[in-house]
């Protein structure tokens, strides 16, 4: 019975977060208050980023301690995450995705795809980077970035 009571008296313990970095804290940030609703949007990758993505809101990486989480609809959404270069038949559906988000909103380019089309440069069915159909505030650059590189523009998004 020692233990239950130790238990029920010491309650939940955990470290504290990190402090974000000096400097790299966005100037949206304030206008969210300390957290964010993100939709994430495929845009025609390979699935390598939106695997990255999931783990970066797993227990491990656990985005959302940071004040990140993942929403079901754009109406519901403060930050769009976009993956893969945007093909001709997703970029549309796209900017529609991002106009049904609601002021103030987010657009972060996940991978390099996103940034510049990657390995899919010149493709028949690309239409371009995401910045070429709607405007992008961040960049998170990798093929396929770590889970960590994808919490750290979380933080400088909700500066926590």
């Amino acid at each position: 019975m020692g233990l239950l009571r130790k238990i029920r008296t010491t309650g939940r313990v955990a470290e504290p977060a990190p402090p974000p970095p000096e400097g790299e804290v966005l100037d949206q940030a304030r206008e969210f208050g300390g957290s964010v609703q993100v939709r994430c949007v495929d845009a025609g990758s390979c699935n390598g980023c939106e695997i990255e993505i999931t783990a970066a809101f797993n227990p491990v990486y656990d985005a959302e301690r940071y004040g990140a989480r993942l929403v079901a609809s754009p109406r519901h959404a403060d930050v769009v995450l976009v993956t893969g270069p945007v093909t001709r038949n997703m970029a549309e559906p796209l900017r529609r995705t991002v106009a049904a988000t609601g002021e103030p909103r987010l657009t972060i380019a996940v991978g390099d795809c996103a940034i510049n089309c990657g390995e899919f440069a010149g493709g028949y069915g690309v239409e371009g980077a995401v910045a070429d159909v709607v405007p992008v505030d961040l960049a998170v650059p990798g093929c396929p970035p770590e889970p960590g590189e994808i919490v750290a523009a979380l933080r400088r998004v909700t500066g926590r």
